[in-house]
């Protein structure tokens, strides 16, 4: 977002270049899309296995406690960062509005918002869960699979895309080039953002019921990247191209109603490429992948800025945008592995943010030499979640 043309990030870089706007477009449009279809699943899976008591003491601990007690921290941190960019680059000025007053429509959840909505779409699960526990005949849960049945094909982006694409259509100041906005101020998301992630989470729901529909989605991961290839460059070429002249909405209808369609399409095709090709070509063990996948956590709560000090201390390079990209994107991945290393994986932190915390082993090799020597090895394909 620093080296997108024009930019949009808190740290404005000089070099800027199409090929940053056309990376952010395409990340953008279903990362988080994707995320939340896996946030729905182990959501539903913790669900049966701990009971409705034991979700949710995990989730007001791992989920609440963790947003309650980091958002400060994170606030804090960014704030400190730009204060340091004005003292070193802008003689000790902050360009830019001052921010609105804190409301409840302003709150500044920064990128922590994921953790808000995740709580908001917890909360609707148990009062679904509520309503279930009330059908003794099983009915509703067979009304469940049959909509699984239903959802879930090679039709799913063209279908699962019809609310999003309406909700799009209807919201007069949606701009296009950011598809699904990121509700990161106000505890009342946008509609765009809890229909796109409000359907992902659900689909998640309905897969961990309907294992076997992992299977089909599995065997269609060439369709799957196709439909979110093509679609993917159309709706970049609809919104104006990886440098586009208007970031402000649309105003012909007919324009509009094809982007939306569109755009929404490629949302939910680029999330079920991933998975499909996920559980393709990625399901075996992996003892990198696991390493990472229990550093994530962390690393999402911090590695904002990080990567805004990283961009400021590298603003007044002459270098080019991509070099700056790769050394930020270097440098904060590994500061923020660093930390979790050091400071969660084998800490009381390690059992608060992800449930356990690992001990740490015995003998001459510090334990983090232990991914990286194994980053080589082969694994099995096949995954123990079909199993």
């Amino acid at each position: 977002m620093a080296y997108m043309l024009p930019p949009s990030w808190l740290i404005i870089n000089s070099q800027t270049s199409g090929v940053a706007g056309a990376l952010f477009f395409f990340i953008h449009l279903f990362r988080m899309t994707a995320f939340y279809v896996v946030a729905g699943l182990f959501a539903h899976l913790m669900m049966q296995r701990r009971g409705w008591v034991g979700f949710v003491k995990d989730r007001s601990s791992r989920i609440a406690g963790v947003l309650f007690a980091m958002w400060p921290v994170v606030c804090a941190a960014i704030i400190g960062v730009a204060v340091f960019n004005a003292a070193i680059h802008k003689g000790g000025v902050n360009e830019g509005p001052p921010p609105p007053p804190l409301t409840l429509g302003t709150v500044p959840l920064t990128h922590l918002w994921f953790l808000w909505v995740l709580l908001i779409f917890y909360a609707v699960m148990l009062a679904v869960r509520a309503v279930l526990s009330l059908d003794r005949s099983g009915e509703f849960a067979r009304i469940a699979d049959r909509a699984a049945d239903f959802l879930i094909g090679w039709w799913s982006p063209v279908l699962l895309a019809i609310p999003l694409a309406l909700v799009f259509y209807f919201t007069p100041k949606w701009i296009p080039f950011t598809a699904i906005p990121s509700p990161e101020s106000g505890l009342v998301p946008n509609a765009q953002a809890m229909t796109a992630f409000g359907v992902a989470f659900g689909i998640g729901v309905l897969l961990d019921r309907r294992r076997d529909l992992l299977v089909l989605i599995e065997r269609r991961w060439p369709l799957f990247t196709v439909v979110a290839a093509l679609s993917g460059v159309a709706n970049l070429y609809l919104v104006g191209g990886p440098v586009p002249h208007n970031m402000g909405p649309m105003t012909d209808p007919g324009m509009k109603i094809l982007t939306a369609s569109v755009c929404a399409i490629a949302d939910y095709a680029m999330t079920f490429a991933s998975l499909a090709l996920a559980l393709r070509f990625a399901s075996g063990h992996s003892a990198v992948r696991r390493y990472l996948a229990d550093s994530s956590y962390w690393v999402y709560i911090v590695h904002v800025p990080v990567a805004m000090l990283v961009q400021v201390l590298v603003l007044g390079a002459p270098w080019p945008w991509y070099v700056k990209y790769l050394a930020v994107l270097t440098a904060a991945t590994a500061v923020s592995l660093i930390s979790y290393e050091l400071l969660v994986r084998h800490t009381w932190l390690g059992g608060w943010i992800n449930g356990h915390r690992v001990p740490r082993r015995t003998g001459r090799r510090p334990s983090w030499c232990g991914w990286l020597a194994v980053a080589t090895v082969p694994s099995p394909r096949r995954s123990g979640l079909r199993r």
